[in-house]
């Protein structure tokens, strides 16, 4: 299991499981258990464990049980002198204790509910370093007192005293240094997380290292991880505070390297800037939208990307109140087969698990109508310790054991069948619990009592073994190759935004949530209450106390309806065949008539873009007076066109190498140009309002479209329809018949629509259908509109500053878009969402995208290769000496050319 997996089972048999919760151990010494018969004395060997509440005695041999002395239960801690007499032998000092119960654990060395024996007992303890004996008696004597205060906040209080002037009394041990050359930057006092317990200790970070020094050198002198190492690191909130940060030196893997919990945030958050700095140039730093872009376009599992939201909502799996949580996906678990084609297999995920019974979730609201505020539809959640221990107990008894105060649970509510669990989960009154990860993963031993331990017998007098499988599973690995089956498969692909926005969407919080019956306790949510603001102590740890248990609804990490997934389209799976069909199988339909994938030309140009980076100049030439603004190619590349903010439409022969027409319109400058599909018409947009359509047969212009009452900024073709663009705030619709279009006679153009904006509209683009259109504006403001109406589908204010250049990605599913407060912006067409976010060190003006890399002009006038998935630039080529202001890219993406405010064009080829 995840958590168990950060160390093997150690041969020492104490634990840190074996402390109450909230309970730390300070210190262990070498001591012999003496007990005394009519006839004679008995010493057992072991070590002597001073914890905060309780005395831990671990003896050396394994068929001795280990004795839990709780102090609050000690009616006399008394130390005995040690008595010298000449005629017998000396007896050392010792301590005497008389306590009013015991708890025997690990008997015959098995792990088992605990015995206890209650009533007055007498123990005595020697250790073996007599001078310590008047010591450790005077420290188990302040933690009795600590221990027997009537309120919880002064034993709380008392005891952290305790724990801090141990602390402040030691320091980080440097000798523990790989390197004399090591220099140490930062050292503070933390406590190193695991599930259910922490362990108190020093933190070092130095140059080369982060260290970990427990106080108590337990279970090991000192934790080392090389910062080089390190790929992922993650604050954390711990019990409720910003206090927690977790290291991770694996890509994947849901279990970290260490958790350590700071006593304050400035502290943490300096260690986490440090180790974010040294690490700058070794790993990304990933938001949720980012890994969103990832899923969305496939380079992502549905496992992994739950995986990483969990880690970026603040769970853990060394926090069992924020364990990492999965979804239920299969909902039969009656069939002897598992037909994945039918869509009733699986769990509806547009509704928490309270909200699949119909029946009983009309008990609920009726209940939740009458409430008084605040109010909420479910008493328990669907994750907390107890719910991820019910998964996991046959691997982890002892976290059981912990968390249950030395107990398990009645044998018939253990986690004795799936099948069973689904249907208290749908039936159930107060069972509403989801998944955790194991179910989808590769270690199938938390179904397999593989440990042997007696979990008790059940009401019909079966005993509580292996867990019994769905009929349609042959064992345990293959219920978790279905499951994993399931998880990636078409219908929960096409569904699972669904699920992300109720955990960790939109639909967590508010009348979302209400609308969609996800509300529970108001204390499960983040800010839900502020416990420091709670004056009464003994409140407070009650209050902290009662949200540990009962579990935390994840940190929000979207506010805005989460985008589907892009599934491709599935071959169709027979019944017959579908139970024991390999997840490898379940691949894209071979391209046919009708496929939806990817020709040799689009192959060819994911090879292109692959090497993208691999762009070289051809040939430069300085043509214009002033910057370049649009760039018009002919289909077969003989001819390239060109505006510039000097007012000029010049065209260029490719075989000539040089300019062969220059063209003056007015004395305004031209914005932008583009090339009709007849081949034989240039249009240019001007800043003096209006549009010249150019006639390269007859040479001359052939047209004007006196159409806007402000600059005219850029254009579009699609269809017959051209779409202008200008600073008087709207985007206007004209319809020029292609019988016209290639001829010398003035054409009649007619307005079909006139968008409106609150700003001036800087930029526009069409989708490859041109069923969609996207307009940015000077304010920020982005908005798409559907050509069949003219309607707004979106808008959203995505930049602080004007926008230079927005286009659809090929697949139309996304926007980019580029302005001047140097942000790129990758927008989600569906939801309107701005799915990925980053700010580059310079402007981009103008850029050319496949949905994954983009290639952009900068200010600075080189070219910016980006890689949108991890938001860096995977390279940059100099080009221009002034900013790049317009770029041209052939349908195959292997010819490139850009033009700038240096005046000049360059011609750039791929070298593949």
């Amino acid at each position: 299991m995840a958590f168990l997996k950060m160390k093997e089972r150690s041969k020492e048999r104490f634990s840190l499981l074996l402390l109450d919760l909230e309970e730390y151990y300070f210190e262990q010494h070498t001591a012999h258990q003496v007990t005394r018969s009519s006839t004679k004395e008995r010493k057992i060997r072991g070590s002597f464990k001073v914890c905060s509440k309780s005395i831990i005695f671990d003896p050396e041999d394994f068929a001795e049980p280990i004795l839990k002395i709780p102090l609050r239960d000690c009616k006399r801690i008394e130390f005995v002198e040690k008595e010298d007499n000449p005629f017998t032998e000396t007896k050392p000092s010792a301590i005497s204790i008389l306590c009013g119960q015991v708890f025997y654990i690990k008997e015959g060395n098995v792990i088992a509910p605990y015995r206890i024996e209650r009533g007055g007992t007498r123990v005595t303890f020697q250790l073996e370093v007599w001078s310590k004996t008047e010591d450790v008696v005077q420290t188990l004597l302040q933690l009795h007192r600590a221990s027997c205060l009537e309120k919880l906040g002064d034993q709380a209080a008392m005891i952290a005293a305790n724990l801090q002037s141990r602390l402040a009394r030691s320091s980080f041990d440097k000798n523990s240094f790989q390197s004399v050359a090591e220099k140490p930057h930062m050292e503070c006092e933390v406590e190193m997380v695991m599930p259910l317990v922490s362990n108190p200790g020093h933190v070092c970070i130095t140059d080369e290292n982060l260290y970990f020094q427990p106080l108590n050198g337990y279970p090991e002198q000192v934790i080392q991880i090389r910062l080089h190492s390190v790929r992922r690191i993650y604050k954390r909130r711990h019990g409720l505070r910003p206090l927690g940060l977790e290291v991770f030196c694996t890509e994947n893997d849901s279990c970290s390297d260490i958790y350590l919990k700071f006593y304050n945030t400035a502290d943490r958050d300096e260690i986490y800037y440090y180790i974010a700095t040294f690490l700058e140039n070794h790993m990304t730093e990933h938001t949720a939208e980012s890994y969103m872009l990832q899923w969305q376009r496939g380079h992502l599992s549905n496992y992994q990307y739950l995986l990483h939201l969990n880690n970026l909502a603040d769970r853990s799996c060394n926090d069992l109140s924020q364990y990492p949580v999965f979804p239920w996906v299969i909902a039969d678990y009656t069939s002897t087969q598992l037909d994945m084609t039918n869509s009733a297999t699986f769990r509806d995920l547009s509704k928490p698990v309270g909200a699949l019974n119909k029946e009983r979730l009309e008990r609920l609201l009726a209940r939740y109508r009458g409430m008084p505020e605040p109010r909420f539809m479910f008493g328990s959640h669907y994750s907390s310790p107890g719910y991820v221990l019910f998964y996991l107990v046959r691997v982890a008894p002892e976290h059981m054991l912990c968390l249950q105060n030395g107990r398990y649970d009645h044998a018939d509510r253990m986690f004795n069948s799936i099948g069973e669990t689904w249907k208290n989960c749908l039936e159930g009154a107060t069972d509403f619990k989801e998944l955790i990860p194991e179910f989808y993963g590769d270690d199938c031993s938390f179904l397999e009592n593989k440990l042997s331990v007696d979990l008790g017998r059940r009401q019909n007098g079966s005993s509580v073994c292996d867990v019994i499988l769905p009929p349609w599973a042959s064992d345990a690995s293959d219920l978790l190759q279905k499951n994993k089956t399931a998880l990636e498969s078409q219908y929960v692909s096409e569904h699972l935004h669904e699920w992300i926005d109720l955990v960790f969407g939109f639909k967590q919080r508010g009348s979302e949530a209400v609308a969609a019956h996800n509300v529970f306790h108001p204390l499960t949510y983040e800010g839900g209450i502020d416990c420091d603001s709670i004056e009464d102590s003994d409140q407070r740890i009650a209050m902290l106390i009662q949200i540990l248990e009962f579990g935390q609804t994840p940190k929000q990490l979207f506010t805005t309806p989460h985008p589907q997934r892009i599934t491709p389209r599935f071959q169709n799976i027979t019944r017959s065949s579908s139970i024991n069909t390999p997840l490898s199988e379940l691949s894209p339909a071979s391209p046919s008539e009708d496929s939806s994938f990817e020709d040799l030309t689009e192959e060819s140009k994911k090879l292109a873009w692959a090497n993208m980076g691999n762009l070289k100049v051809l040939t430069s030439h300085k043509i214009h007076k002033e910057a370049v603004t649009g760039i018009a190619v002919t289909r077969d590349g003989s001819a390239i066109f060109s505006t510039s903010q000097d007012s000029t439409l010049k065209m260029f022969s490719k075989e000539l190498s040089d300019f062969q027409r220059s063209m003056s319109f007015s004395n305004m400058a031209l914005s932008s140009c583009l090339m009709l599909p007849d081949d034989k018409t240039v249009v240019c947009s001007s800043w003096d309002n209006n549009v010249y359509f150019y006639s390269i047969p007859y040479g001359r212009r052939q047209d004007t479209l006196m159409g806007h009452d402000d600059a005219v900024s850029q254009m579009c073709w699609y269809d017959d329809q051209l779409y202008t663009a200008s600073w008087d705030s709207t985007v206007k619709v004209w319809h020029r018949a292609s019988d016209d279009a290639s001829s010398h006679k003035r054409s009649q153009v007619q307005l079909l629509a006139e968008c409106e904006h609150d700003a001036g509209v800087n930029t526009i683009g069409l989708n490859p259908a041109g069923t969609l259109l996207v307009s940015g504006c000077k304010d920020g403001t982005a908005t798409i509109w559907d050509t069949s109406n003219y309607g707004i589908l979106q808008q959203v204010h995505c930049h602080t500053g004007t926008i230079h250049h927005m286009a659809f990605s090929p697949d139309s599913r996304h926007v980019l878009s580029v302005g001047a407060d140097s942000c790129l912006k990758v927008m989600d067409v569906q939801t309107g969402m701005v799915i990925s976010s980053v700010k580059a060190e310079e402007e981009q003006r103008c850029f050319c995208w496949d949905g994954n890399m983009a290639l952009c002009g900068g200010q600075s006038g080189d070219l910016l290769l980006w890689d949108l998935l991890s938001n860096t630039v995977t390279k940059r080529i100099p080009g221009h000496s002034g900013a790049v202001t317009a770029m041209w890219m052939n349908e195959q993406c292997t010819t490139v050319i850009t033009g700038g405010e240096d005046k000049q064009i360059i011609f750039w080829k791929l070298q593949c």
